[in-house]
């Protein structure tokens, strides 16, 4: 297994140790220094840096110029977030190559082969272990000084299962959100339409032994009749979860967005905020902002595959994790954009009430802005991106939509419009990265563009590998000591542009 391991970079065409790091001392107290750890850089999700985790101030923020780049072989999506910590940089791509570079240079300290491609942030907790899973449903431990694996579990056994949010540890568990490509497969009329159920595993840490695992929809799947060609018909299935949780410690809750239903009747628990128990998994609330939602990719053409609802939902899930946030006035709200344009405010005191809905462009019964995702929130707003383009801020308190900005691609790009990647908020400033290719960091006060840099050029990288960058959709920019992180090149799923690089910037003399 570790001859496997040490030769796999080799095997997928990476070249083994280029530009490897000069020693590796490991990373010792792994919590020490500047960081941005996991998907939501912390338990809460809120995407946001203080201006001394950040190491940057708005100021700075026009100064950024380019200081490494590395190119990833063989990569058409830069699919993992970048995580920092502890001065290395950890992230996945969508050959399954984990790798681990130092923050400074972007030299390499190790390279990590998973059995599938891997859109999961990573985790690291205080032992120095790394975590994160890929889309075959498998969860790892890896030591992160080393890159060895320490465990492998897979979380779900349906064929179609796959974990895209990265994992959350908490008080020695690592808690896996599982989501599913079956709602692609269930218009295939020779497919057993649909089986998959999303949940939530708790691991672990130590061994990766299951405590518990909660499904989103509680009833398994039973028959309801075969179609034309004489294949089996299930029912219910969906309700993925494509998010990473967000831990409240107070109330000893876990909070998730889950997907839409892939059969109808639409289960109660789809397009819907829940609540579940730490320590048992128990579901303590369910708010579903969306009802009856049955969705199937390719229902909704000129002619409707025998496999579709009969009553086609608008496809609305939650794709981002809904963020917890305190007000300067006491009161918490769990705020989470959702694919129909909305953003919405929910009382965990009060079983998931809604407080407000904010629609933040067009009509909301259709799609009505399409935050993807996930957005940003700094101590008075939340910041969502929308796929048909431009970015909102929303006041905190009462959900008032404070501004917008229309951000359109250049005419080259015009076929390349929107926002969908999750948003990245530092004092003062928002950052996106565009299905156009332009990374863009804009004034938290107005939306006005301070700083933009085109990513679709080609790069002379740190390794020696030749790159490009493209599109950026669901892996985000990160931010810590006084340098941003980029990656790009994202397909996804409507024709995104390929590429390669990871980008590193730093604050610059003019």
């Amino acid at each position: 297994m570790e001859l496997i391991r040490l030769l796999s970079p080799l095997l997928f065409g990476i070249p083994l140790m280029a530009q490897p790091c000069p020693g590796n001392g490991g990373l010792g107290a792994a919590a020490a220094g500047p960081a941005w750890n996991g998907w939501g850089a912390d338990g809460y999700n809120s995407r946001f840096q203080s201006a001394k985790a950040a190491g940057l101030t708005a100021d700075q923020v026009p100064r950024l110029k380019l200081k490494w780049a590395f190119g990833f072989p063989g990569v058409k999506s830069v699919l993992g977030q970048p995580s920092i910590v502890a001065g290395r940089v950890f992230l996945g791509v969508d050959t399954g190559t984990v790798y681990s570079l130092d923050a400074a240079t972007g030299c390499l300290y190790w390279s990590f082969q998973a059995d599938a491609g891997v859109r999961t942030a990573i985790t690291i907790d205080a032992r120095a272990v790394a975590y994160f899973g890929d889309l075959k449903a498998n969860a790892y431990a890896l030591d992160a000084s080393s890159g060895k694996m320490l465990w492998k579990v897979r979380v779900d056994e349906h064929a179609s299962a796959r974990i895209t949010g990265g994992p959350k540890v908490f008080e020695g568990r690592v808690y896996v959100p599982v989501a599913s490509g079956e709602e692609g497969a269930g218009v295939n009329p020779n497919y057993a339409c649909c089986t998959f159920r999303g949940s939530v595993v708790a691991l672990d840490a130590a061994t990766g032994r299951q405590i518990w695992k909660t499904y989103t929809i509680a009833e398994e799947p039973k028959p309801t009749g075969k179609n034309s060609n004489g294949i089996q018909r299930w029912a219910p299935a969906g309700g993925g979860v494509w998010n990473s949780p967000t831990i409240d410690a107070q109330r000893r809750a876990l909070y998730i967005g889950t997907g839409d239903a892939y059969t109808e009747p639409a289960a109660k628990t789809t397009d819907a905020i829940m609540a579940l128990d730490l320590e048992s998994g128990k579901i303590l609330w369910v708010a579903q902002d969306t009802e009856n939602d049955a969705w199937l990719v390719g229902c909704n053409g000129a002619t409707r595959p025998e496999n579709c609802p009969k009553d086609l939902g608008p496809d609305h899930d939650f794709g981002s994790p809904p963020i917890l946030k305190t007000l300067p006035d006491g009161r918490t709200l769990l705020v989470a954009g959702q694919k129909s344009g909305n953003v919405w405010a929910h009382d965990p005191d009060q079983k998931g009430a809604v407080v407000w809905r904010t629609a933040l462009v067009g009509n909301t019964k259709e799609f009505g802005g399409k935050i993807v995702w996930g957005g940003a929130a700094d101590d008075q707003n939340a910041y969502f991106g929308l796929g048909t383009g431009g970015i909102a801020a929303v006041q905190l308190r009462d959900g008032e939509r404070k501004w917008f900005a229309e951000l359109k691609p250049a005419p080259a790009m015009a076929s390349h419009p929107g926002q969908e990647g999750p948003l990245t908020a530092i004092s003062g400033i928002v950052v996106s990265g565009a299905w156009d290719g332009v990374l863009r960091a804009l004034a938290a006060a107005n939306g006005r563009v301070l700083w933009e840099y085109n990513t679709v050029q080609d790069y002379k990288t740190v390794n020696g590998v030749a790159a490009k960058g493209g599109s950026m959709g669901a892996a985000g920019p990160t931010v810590a000591g006084g340098m941003l992180f980029v990656p790009s090149g994202y397909i996804g799923v409507r024709n995104g542009m390929p590429g390669n690089v990871l980008l590193a910037f730093s604050v610059q003399p003019d």
